[in-house]
């Protein structure tokens, strides 16, 4: 699986690429719906038809500034020290903890990814699928709205993977779609067909 991984055509990983980062903003535009941020979310469904092939314009990058700013204020930025990046740093390192053990199960190595390529990162493949995902991360710190970030608070955070989403028609755990989701994406690649491709829905939307 290794040696496959290492002879994935370049062409199909962009393409899952936009597709994976087309995802990711979609989900940051419904969420932005529900907590009544309308124009801010209609300005990221534009972003969405204007993805390309592997990102190359960068949308990813323009939605997440408008993102955040919806969500946690003007005035917010990831950079800062501040509970609420602790809060969304926990969240987004268990969502990459979970998809490294994905990726190893399946009998894939961590450190190529598909987009991502940080000779000093380990985990660039993880990093890449569990884009779509780090929006459950960021809608559950904006509801909580943690006054500090302690014990309980990781144990709140950690109750996260235990939700459930629609994938494949199917009600599941967090942790079941995410296992359902990578081997999909897996699929696609060794199959050179995007279309195999499932991504998770919220219940909520």
């Amino acid at each position: 699986k290794i040696r496959t991984q290492i002879v994935w055509e370049q062409n199909i990983k962009d393409i899952i690429w936009r597709d994976i980062v087309s995802e990711k903003i979609r989900k940051q535009s419904e969420f932005l719906v529900e907590i009544g941020k309308i124009q801010q979310a209609g300005m990221l469904s534009e972003y969405v038809k204007q993805v390309e092939l592997a990102d190359a314009t960068n949308r990813e990058g323009h939605a997440a500034k408008v993102y955040f700013n919806a969500l946690f204020g003007m005035d917010f930025t990831r950079s800062a020290e501040n509970v609420t990046n602790a809060a969304l740093n926990y969240g987004y390192s268990l969502l990459l903890s979970t998809f490294n053990r994905c990726v190893v199960a399946n009998g894939y190595i961590t450190q190529l990814g598909l987009f991502h390529d940080n000779v000093f990162n380990q985990f660039n493949l993880a990093c890449d699928l569990m884009e779509p995902f780090r929006p459950l991360v960021d809608l559950k710190v904006k509801k909580m709205a943690f006054p500090f970030f302690e014990k309980e608070e990781k144990h709140e955070m950690v109750s996260l993977l235990k939700e459930e989403v629609t994938i494949g028609n199917r009600n599941e755990y967090l942790t079941n779609a995410i296992k359902i989701y990578t081997r999909s994406v897996f699929d696609a690649l060794n199959d050179n067909d995007v279309s195999q491709i499932k991504f998770y829905r919220t219940n909520e939307l």
